[in-house]
């Protein structure tokens, strides 16, 4: 294949990916398999790239943001130090709070730059390391992927309440506090809700489902993104959403038609989606000013 050819990808190259990547999460039977879809291994290699994000893409907003203030943090978790990345406006304030929850590859130069945009946007934003409890995420996508079957979901949660307890007294903050999460970080969040009465706001990218006994005791404002092509995660859909109903939850469920799991992640370009990203952005944004002022 010419270098300057860019392979087509398929729907069913992209649920193979999808597959991999939050299933099998072995890659030597994924690039094996794509390889016959794609008609070559180098094709197949060109395809997984553009299917797979791009650590190396330049963010919406650069980390040298004049006005925002960026700092590293560490504060107590559920069982040890959790760390995180902390944007903030560089003036002004009190805030409201938004905590940023990563996808499975954990805390990436990606999720540092979502942060920031949503610190562009009036609130101090923090996207914690869910990966700290096992030494923090590190470098390499693959076995930062693989360190998440090793999480425990009750201490992911613990984590995320204790991340709610440290933004609500943090300097600078108003005490009000929302939460999103992409994908891992979706259901995260959808956890979260479950387990945190407190927590103002609540907007899951394209995340798995808790409990639908649970889903009563949800406070929080909820918002729910999907990907219409995005069979594995909308399977849930039905009984979270009769459950949300029968509880008279505060919820907005929006599914993007035509487009894949992970629409949101601008560094992916096979799966990225600039209009329905736009759009479920500024929902998600009005939510949190509403639910958050």
């Amino acid at each position: 294949m010419d270098e300057t050819e860019k392979p087509a990808i398929t729907q069913e190259m992209i649920s193979l990916f999808d597959d991999y990547t939050h299933l099998s999460l072995d890659r030597r039977k994924f690039m094996d398999n794509l390889a016959k879809l794609a008609g070559s291994v180098s094709a197949a290699t060109a395809a997984a790239a553009l299917m797979a994000s791009n650590a190396k893409a330049q963010g919406l907003v650069p980390e040298t943001d004049e006005r925002l203030r960026i700092e590293d943090v560490a504060y107590p978790g559920a069982k040890g130090e959790m760390k995180g990345y902390l944007a903030r406006p560089a003036a002004g304030g009190p805030f409201p709070a938004v905590i940023v929850v990563h996808e499975n590859r954990g805390l990436n130069p990606h999720i540092k730059d979502v942060a920031r945009r949503v610190a562009l946007e009036g609130f101090v934003a923090l996207a914690p390391d869910f990966l700290s409890d096992l030494g923090g995420t590190p470098a390499d996508e693959d076995q930062a992927r693989n360190l998440f079957s090793n999480l425990d979901r009750g201490d992911v949660t613990a984590n995320g309440v204790a991340t709610i307890a440290y933004l609500q007294a943090l300097e600078g903050a108003n005490g009000k506090v929302g939460a999103m999460g992409f994908c891992w970080g979706g259901g995260t969040v959808n956890n979260l809700a479950v387990a945190a009465p407190d927590l103002g706001a609540a907007v899951a990218y394209y995340g798995g489902q808790p409990d639908p006994a649970a889903v009563p005791q949800i406070k929080a404002r909820l918002m729910l993104h999907y990907a219409g092509l995005d069979e594995r995660i909308n399977a849930g859909i039905p009984a979270f959403e009769a459950a949300l109903k029968a509880a008279g939850t505060d919820y907005q469920l929006f599914i993007y038609d035509g487009v894949n799991h992970a629409f949101n992640n601008d560094t992916a370009p096979a799966r990225y989606d600039k209009e329905a990203a736009d759009l479920a952005w500024s929902r998600t944004i009005g939510l949190f000013k509403e639910a958050l002022a």
